[in-house]
């Protein structure tokens, strides 16, 4: 990954990192965070790095939807709450996560922002399924210094996801999900990581043969993210974790198969899961 100034975060690295110490997962991650925070400092001086914690910052309202804007394509407008201070220090060209899907903000009034989504974001994501008065989860992306109080989401939608059923469990609830393209499951481990519509959540339960997983709401994050709103059969956006791919293309290279082979997967499943059970970033 290259920056405006030659900066590069050496992928290979990682690749060493994961190779060296698969014997002790607990190292992996210390390695996986040391190399997040040279691309962090780096980034600060050098380069513009878009990255997001899937902590929601504020539920925005859609006040205005134009499918024809002067550029010829489709904006956004979207209204925050009464007090926010989401846009004290927001600039024209600035990334935001709106469920989930880093867009770039072309214009803004310290209550509103404007965003342009291409066509290829209202096919894969579901900002197409967005009304007036829709309600969306909002991010600014991190500084260097921001503390990660969730995982490290870009902001790239990897696919959606129809919930399944919405289940209540005391105060809390459990949604299951099956996602529009079953090869994604892969990627999602117990209790690992998963962005849905942008929310950094932990995933409970995983059934590979009937293709679902679920997460688990508690009532707190039920207030705060618009994924509590929604019902069986609405979509949500799917995000998993970066690690769990980079994680394949390393492996894959090592068992002498290519990511995302059938050949590679029993081998990485059982590492992955290794890496989980001793404790690699997920949330309890």
């Amino acid at each position: 990954m290259r920056g405006t100034r030659g900066a590069e975060w050496n992928i290979s690295s990682v690749q060493y990192d994961l190779l060296e110490h698969l014997s002790s997962p607990l190292k992996l991650q210390d390695s996986y965070q040391h190399q997040y925070l040279i691309l962090a400092t780096t980034t600060e001086a050098n380069i513009k790095f878009i990255m997001f914690t899937g902590i929601v910052e504020e539920v925005g309202v859609v006040s205005k939807l134009d499918n024809n804007d002067s550029t010829g394509g489709t904006s956004l407008t979207i209204s925050i709450p009464s007090g926010s201070q989401l846009l004290s220090d927001c600039h024209d060209g600035d990334s935001i996560s709106v469920n989930g899907v880093c867009l770039t903000v072309t214009s803004f009034t310290p209550e509103a922002f404007t965003i342009g989504v291409a066509p290829e974001t209202l096919r894969i994501t579901n900002l197409g399924d967005l009304k007036e008065n829709s309600n969306v989860n909002l991010e600014r992306a991190v500084r260097a210094d921001t503390r990660m109080g969730g995982h490290f989401v870009q902001g790239h939608v990897d696919t959606t996801a129809k919930i399944l059923s919405v289940t209540k469990d005391g105060n809390a609830l459990t949604f299951r999900f099956q996602p529009a393209r079953r090869d994604m499951l892969r990627y999602i481990v117990y209790k690992g990581y998963i962005a849905i519509d942008g929310t950094s959540l932990t995933v409970t339960k995983v059934n590979d043969q009937e293709g679902w997983w679920e997460v688990m709401l508690i009532a707190y994050t039920q207030e705060r993210v618009v994924v509590a709103q929604k019902k069986e059969g609405d979509t949500v956006n799917l995000e998993v974790d970066m690690m769990a791919k980079y994680a394949e293309k390393s492996l894959g290279g090592v068992v002498g198969s290519e990511p995302g082979s059938v050949a590679s997967f029993p081998f990485i499943e059982k590492i992955v899961e290794r890496i989980v059970a001793q404790g690699f970033g997920a949330k309890q």
